[in-house]
């Protein structure tokens, strides 16, 4: 990666910003997709929105990122803790800001294997519902066939995948099949 993450993590941690008013961190994430020559703009008054085209004809899909911190104090302790009394980035969102820039430095240089186009949404507002509204007002969702979101979880272990069986998970379920090929055997004894 030509962008320093764990930095930017680090600088939207020290400062974060609430609701609808991410200016600094939308300016943020408009600098580094310059840098890598991804096109953007600004979309729901202080959201972002990135296009990486592919090579050949296809769907537009979607990952969205979310950006806003928490009205709370950061008890963290950490040496990059925030430095803005009552706002802090308690529920991960200035990862999450890192790893969309990650995605797309990742993507803006694979366009030649991508058919169709990648949207990535920096969004606000997320922990208040606005910013979801005002970016789908502005037309983020238009032709979008998928849209994907992740959220990390502090509680499970590195290189792991929380599933949770008949209740909602961050806020959020889904029904997904998993088809295992491989030689027959049994199952107390796969190997």
């Amino acid at each position: 990666m030509s962008i320093d993450l764990v930095a930017i993590r680090r600088q939207l941690h020290r400062r974060p910003e609430i609701g609808l008013d991410t200016h600094e961190t939308a300016d943020m994430v408009m600098s580094c997709l310059a840098a890598l020559g991804v096109s953007r703009r600004r979309c729901g008054g202080a959201g972002v929105v990135a296009e990486i085209e592919g090579r050949t004809p296809g769907p537009v899909v979607a990952v969205r990122v979310d950006m806003d911190a928490l009205p709370m104090e950061d008890l963290s302790g950490v040496e990059f803790a925030s430095e803005r009394a009552g706002k802090a980035h308690a529920c991960g969102h200035d990862a999450h800001v890192a790893m969309g820039i990650g995605v797309a430095e990742a993507l803006a240089g694979r366009r030649a294997e991508i058919a169709g186009r990648v949207r990535l949404i920096f969004q606000p507002a997320e922990e208040t519902f606005q910013g979801a509204r005002a970016m789908i007002d502005d037309g983020v969702l238009d032709g979008v066939q998928v849209i994907f979101g992740v959220h990390n979880s502090p509680a499970v272990p590195l290189g792991s995948v929380e599933l949770v069986d008949g209740s909602a998970a961050m806020a959020a379920s889904d029904r997904f099949k998993i088809t295992v090929k491989g030689a027959g055997g049994h199952a107390g004894l796969p190997h």
